[in-house]
């Protein structure tokens, strides 16, 4: 894998949203000639200050109240389908809408993700402390992925006949930045359970930024992950589905989802890194039924939980019992022991194999 360098910076890993089996696959396509050269050239291409905000009220005597809240500082750049980056500035914080829709659909996603993260659990930024949200839009010619660097997120148009622009998807771009928050916390290594729990950590960020902006609860939530980056040519609704791991596409050309749902299906393999956006989907699933388990918005509660695992100490070689032990301990700390949100979260891990029921066990 490549690594695209930043002057003054020094190489990062990237962490695409589309797996490197997904585009090798595709790679091989003959009914989609445009796409499959797109993924040939994706993967060859490799993936490579504090702000605040014033808000103003009258109070009930006609004074003027003004209050400061934390507020994101975004830029967008264009790479102009060059692989060079960050590209051009195009529009910065205080900037009004441009022409150009991939530019506003970044910008607008970094700020709901900002927005998912101070509401959820009262973080300015990636990293608390207002880090800047910086984007690429219009990376390389028919670039078939988004991208979090290390330092920014970078945005493919896609091949248009399997995958639409990235920067439609909300749940990508809270995906991406959500390595950035892994990277400022627990700093989890890419590679094997670690790099697992890497990627879905950013998937529950991504699903969380979704819900959020939209208001969902956990039941009408579609759990989806990029939805809406996937053309009608394919079979399929998204790349991944965290409650039904393995069901998100069937395709011809793309194969079938292979993400496994419980431990006894866990993926033994060199590629991917270790497997890491196969056997995410096993941490995914005990997030969703957390969630699901009880209802309402899962940020509340089960994101909770999960950002306070995240936080609370946890090692960059955390497996994923270790990481289910973290969420059972912050959930006993948090709502208590016998608490509603400590059984649903130890249920859940229980259901995907990662933990033995304690009551059984007793038993």
């Amino acid at each position: 894998m490549r690594t695209v360098e930043h002057e003054g910076s020094p190489p990062a890993v990237h962490r695409g949203i589309v797996p490197g089996y997904v585009l090798a696959r595709l790679a091989r396509s003959t009914v989609f000639p445009r796409a499959a050269e797109a993924a040939r050239q994706t993967l060859i291409a490799g993936r490579p200050p504090f702000r605040a905000r014033i808000d103003l009220s009258i109070d009930a005597a006609g004074n003027l109240i003004a209050e400061l809240s934390d507020a994101p500082l975004r830029t967008v750049s264009d790479a102009q389908n060059t692989e060079q980056l960050p590209g051009a500035v195009v529009r910065a914080e205080d900037d009004a809408p441009v022409a150009d829709v991939a530019v506003n659909e970044a910008f607008d996603g970094l700020g709901a993700t900002f927005e998912l993260l101070l509401a959820a659990f009262a973080r300015n930024s990636l990293n608390d402390a207002g880090a800047p949200l910086e984007a690429t839009v219009h990376y390389g010619v028919d670039y078939d992925n988004a991208f979090w660097d290390g330092r920014r997120m970078v945005f493919g148009d896609g091949d248009g006949e399997v995958f639409r622009g990235f920067t439609g998807s909300l749940s990508v771009i809270g995906h991406e930045l959500g390595h950035g928050v892994v990277q400022h916390t627990a700093g989890l290594e890419y590679q094997g359970q670690p790099g697992a729990l890497n990627e879905s950590i950013a998937d529950v960020i991504g699903a969380l930024t979704e819900q959020y902006a939209r208001g969902e609860t956990a039941d009408a939530a579609s759990w989806l992950i990029g939805e809406d980056i996937l053309t009608d040519a394919v079979q399929g609704r998204a790349l991944r589905s965290m409650i039904e791991p393995g069901t998100a596409y069937d395709d011809d050309e793309l194969g079938r989802d292979p993400q496994p749902g419980h431990m006894r299906d866990f993926v033994v393999t060199a590629d991917d890194n270790g497997g890491v956006h196969i056997n995410s989907g096993i941490p995914n699933r005990a997030f969703a039924l957390t969630a699901r388990a009880l209802g309402g918005n899962a940020w509340k509660r089960a994101g909770l939980v999960w950002y306070r695992a995240l936080t609370g100490g946890l090692t960059a070689t955390a497996t994923f019992a270790d990481f289910a032990a973290a969420t059972i301990a912050a959930a006993a700390e948090q709502y208590g022991g016998n608490s509603e949100v400590a059984d649903a979260v130890r249920d859940a891990w229980t259901s995907v194999g990662v933990t033995e029921d304690e009551r059984n066990r007793a038993g």
